[in-house]
């Protein structure tokens, strides 16, 4: 069976009650005040360099077993986490990427001996998840993201042209996964790479490398590990135009799903909106059978929503509603395909 989770801050609020009430009780956590926790919103126009590391290191041991506890205290387990120190000195192979490799490593220990067996990170230099739209309509007048590469080629760049190139980003991964897969592999820690988003060979001039099967063929043969893999978000997958059922087999059956971001799409890379779990271009049932077939049981979290009648759109893309829409959609799945577990 998966585990069904969702990802949640370390901050107490309304939507756990929901959350739990809807069955769910593993937890993908972001760290507070951590790379992602300060990115994961920023979807249109609001790029660039996070902070660097802060006095209070949301990373470390002590802060990772604060908030794993604060979860426990509410019935979830943190089967994950999505997030990390700054990393964009480590993926440009800038000076003090050392200094920002150690601090992976030192939550990469954290979580090893907290029981946390999962890291989600990405290698997005410079950026987040990119939209060019937060509140284009839906089904039945719901806010969803979009993206139109002729409107985001008229954003602002995020850098010149050509000041970063493709093999920068390529030498950079192979130290970076030199350095950390083995401290992973020895403390039982899986790392996730996630695709870039969307999965285009260049937004707003930074060049991205994690956008096709095939540099996801390439990540697991620069250091090939247990402990090397990768977080398969079926949103970008599915705009690479694969027959993502077969991805799963492939990678799957390679033991490197690290987690999935079930989520889904229309429309081409060039020109998409994000969906209901229901409305999309894939064939939800197909992949469900397919981490069936390969005996995935790892984290499985809905991921980007529309936000729903009622709701503020402050979040896009995480709000309330959709989430537990989407819950409901996968226990579903995952009940006609796995099987309702007996209690």
């Amino acid at each position: 069976m998966i585990q069904l989770s969702e990802m949640l801050s370390p901050r107490p609020e309304r939507m756990w009650d929901l959350v739990k009430q809807a069955g769910v009780n593993n937890v993908v956590a972001l760290l507070n005040g951590a790379e992602q926790d300060q990115r994961m919103f920023a979807s249109v126009g609001k790029e660039g360099l996070v902070g660097e590391a802060s006095a209070d290191i949301a990373w470390g041991e002590e802060a990772i077993k604060r908030d794993r506890d604060i979860f426990g205290r509410h019935g979830f387990k943190m089967v994950a986490i999505e997030d990390t120190a700054p990393m964009d000195r480590v993926r440009l192979g800038l000076p003090g990427r050392d200094e920002q490799i150690e601090n992976v490593i030192t939550q990469v220990r954290a979580m090893g001996s907290l029981g946390v067996p999962v890291l989600c990170y990405n290698w997005m230099a410079l950026s987040s998840w990119g939209r060019t739209s937060v509140d284009t309509i839906g089904r039945g007048g719901a806010r969803v993201t979009s993206f139109k590469a002729c409107e985001a080629d008229l954003m602002s760049p995020l850098i010149e042209p050509g000041e970063i190139t493709e093999v920068q980003l390529w030498d950079a991964l192979q130290y970076f996964l030199d350095a950390v897969i083995p401290i992973a592999e020895e403390v039982g820690v899986k790392l996730g790479m996630h695709p870039d988003d969307p999965p285009r060979a260049i937004y707003r001039n930074i060049p991205r490398i994690m956008r096709s099967p095939d540099s996801y063929r390439r990540l697991l043969e620069m250091h090939p590990s247990p402990s090397n893999g990768i977080t398969l978000c079926q949103g970008n997958f599915a705009l690479m135009d694969e027959d993502l059922p077969s991805m799963i087999r492939e990678l799957g059956g390679q033991k490197a799903i690290a987690m999935v971001h079930f989520r889904d799409v229309r429309g081409g890379i060039d020109d998409f909106v994000e969906t209901l779990h229901d409305e999309g271009k894939t064939d939800m049932v197909a992949c469900m059978r397919a981490y069936a077939d390969v005996g995935f049981a790892g984290p499985m979290r809905p991921d980007h929503v529309p936000t729903m009648e009622g709701e503020s759109n402050e979040h896009p893309a995480y709000g309330t509603l959709g989430r537990l829409f989407a819950i409901g959609y996968i226990r579903g799945l995952e009940h006609s395909v796995f099987g309702k577990p007996i209690e």
